[in-house]
């Protein structure tokens, strides 16, 4: 059984001045993979690594601890593979992530939200003893990041003008985009700088924030509720001792988001974390010469964040039906 045939990566790169002032930023749409992120990568990677070493195969059980785009992407080669899929969710996730893992034929199993992801990981971590299953661990595999030095990085050589990029800028959630694009670009002798970004809660919104429809803080980000897949101090793959000149970048959730919705009235269909790196990007241009090559990641697609804060201002009630 081959993934390699099924049109992940090869995305596009695209040099997007969002506003009037904006420095130009080199965007990798990631958003374009076959399930909506860039999560297709990792299973597809992690997954044929696994198969063609007979670890899995006809009947075996994958299963992974994961609330978003990784379950989804794991579920899709794992319908190709023709194996059983487990997504373990903390409860509350949103109903179109659930929605799409079952569509691919995936199981879920919820685990206690207020244990947020480690409850969901040690839920996973049991189910696996129980059914002897295979379990990727996206969080301290380091295939994660490999498959973004092998892949991502190298296209983005192969794309972008000269071959050079100064500065990586991504949000970490595993950190496997950003290890590994930073290792591969650096494997190709680029000198460049590694900003690592996270969200944070802005104030103006907090005494909001219980009657918002946003995520459940500890399953999707230990900075913000409403940008989902940022987690702090879980990843085994991001060492920030381990990237020379790594610059971390605070961002406001209500920038992120607003810069999302710009991104989407553009014709990008993203996320909130595509939002979030755009407005990073940025914040790392103001530190680097007026020249400086700057690439971002889109990571996801739109759509599994119809019923969340992203969406809200595009209330029924307050828009028009054409």
């Amino acid at each position: 059984m081959n993934l390699y045939d099924d049109n992940i990566g090869h995305t596009p790169l695209v040099k997007l001045s969002l506003n009037a002032g904006d420095t130009p930023i080199w965007c990798k749409l990631e958003m374009l993979n076959p399930s909506g992120s860039t999560k297709d990568r990792i299973a597809r990677f992690i997954l044929s690594k696994a198969w063609h070493a007979g670890i899995i195969g006809p009947g075996s059980t994958v299963i992974e601890a994961s609330s978003g785009s990784t379950s989804i992407a794991m579920a899709m080669a794992c319908a190709k593979l023709g194996v059983r899929f487990i997504a373990v969710m903390p409860e509350g996730v949103s109903s179109e992530r659930a929605l799409m893992i079952r569509a691919y034929n995936g199981d879920i199993r919820l685990s206690p939200k207020h244990q947020g992801i480690i409850g969901a990981i040690e839920m996973a971590e049991s189910l696996g003893r129980q059914l002897n299953a295979f379990l990727p661990r996206q969080f301290e595999n380091p295939d994660n990041a490999l498959a973004h030095r092998h892949g991502t990085a190298t296209e983005i050589i192969e794309q972008i003008p000269g071959g050079r990029v100064d500065a990586i800028v991504s949000g970490v959630g595993t950190g496997g985009t950003l290890v590994g694009i930073f290792q591969g670009l650096r494997d190709h002798r680029c000198p460049v700088k590694p900003f690592a970004v996270k969200p944070v809660a802005s104030s103006s919104n907090s005494n909001q924030l219980a009657l918002s429809h946003c995520f459940h803080d500890s399953e999707c980000s230990s900075f913000s509720r409403r940008i989902p897949g940022l987690v702090d101090k879980l990843s085994k793959i991001y060492k920030p001792n381990e990237l020379p000149e790594l610059v971390e970048l605070e961002i406001l959730d209500e920038l992120a988001l607003q810069t999302t919705r710009d991104l989407i009235a553009r014709g990008f269909p993203v996320g909130p974390s595509s939002g979030l790196n755009y407005a990073a990007a940025q914040v790392a241009a103001q530190s680097l010469p007026p020249d400086a090559t700057i690439v971002t990641v889109f990571p996801d697609r739109m759509e599994r964040y119809f019923s969340t804060d992203l969406f809200s201002i595009y209330d029924a009630g307050k828009t028009p039906c054409l």
